[in-house]
């Protein structure tokens, strides 16, 4: 992989960051649970600041260094069904459709990253799938705990 076409894949990643942020902006002016909606708010912040990584990362590769993986992957957004974006989301499936999106953004960087034989771009693909692993970590987990508030 060439450093045009690697920006060019950072580009769009920067244009999937910005969708994700407007999609959790929308998704929290819906939500009548506040937790929900303060979760949906802290996933757009942090969307803006995966946006601002990207973008620092098209002049620097080395600036990805602080994403780790979750010890643990919960995998159900592998085994979880993508609800239908509507007004009348119940919480569970609002997060459920958030974590589907997370793992599709984890399967993306995932794929780059096995496509290059360039080791510092296959780095930085590794450590944005951290990235986002991690983001599909949290919705999981808040998955688990608002689908089964049994667990609580």
């Amino acid at each position: 992989m060439e450093r045009k076409e690697f920006e060019q894949i950072l580009d769009w990643a920067i244009e999937g960051e910005v969708e994700a942020r407007t999609f959790y902006l929308e998704v929290a002016k819906y939500m009548k649970n506040p937790v929900v909606k303060e979760l949906f708010e802290q996933l757009a912040n942090e969307e803006l600041g995966h946006k601002n990584t990207l973008e620092r990362i098209k002049n620097d590769q080395d600036v990805i260094s602080r994403f780790t993986r979750p010890e643990v992957d919960f995998k159900l957004a592998e085994i979880t069904e993508e609800p239908e974006l509507s007004i009348d989301l119940k919480p569970a499936d609002a997060i459920a459709l958030a974590m589907k999106k997370e793992q599709t953004a984890y399967e993306f960087y995932t794929q780059m990253a096995a496509k290059t034989e360039n080791a510092q771009i296959h780095k930085t693909f590794s450590q944005l799938a951290a990235m986002e692993l991690e983001h599909k970590h949290k919705m999981e987990k808040a998955f688990v705990d608002i689908g089964y508030p049994e667990v609580w």
